[in-house]
């Protein structure tokens, strides 16, 4: 099982898979939003995202868990 945790603070603008779905290493996950600058955020590992933490509007914190990947 893998985390997808956000590297920096900002809101979530949006999220590019869903629950169940197939990833790949380095596939986009998730893309944030902060000062104006959209921050895309990758899966670490092959695997099926097992449960989505967030929802897209959300506020995340640097370290706060995104995803859930196995």
């Amino acid at each position: 099982m893998t985390e997808v945790k956000a590297s920096m603070a900002g809101s979530v603008w949006k999220i590019t898979v869903s629950e169940g779905e197939k990833v790949s290493s380095d596939q986009d996950v998730v893309i944030l939003e902060s000062m104006k600058m959209e921050i895309p955020i990758a899966a670490e590992a092959d695997g099926a995202i097992k449960e989505l933490k967030i929802a897209e509007g959300d506020f995340v914190n640097e370290g706060d868990i995104i995803a859930i990947i196995e």
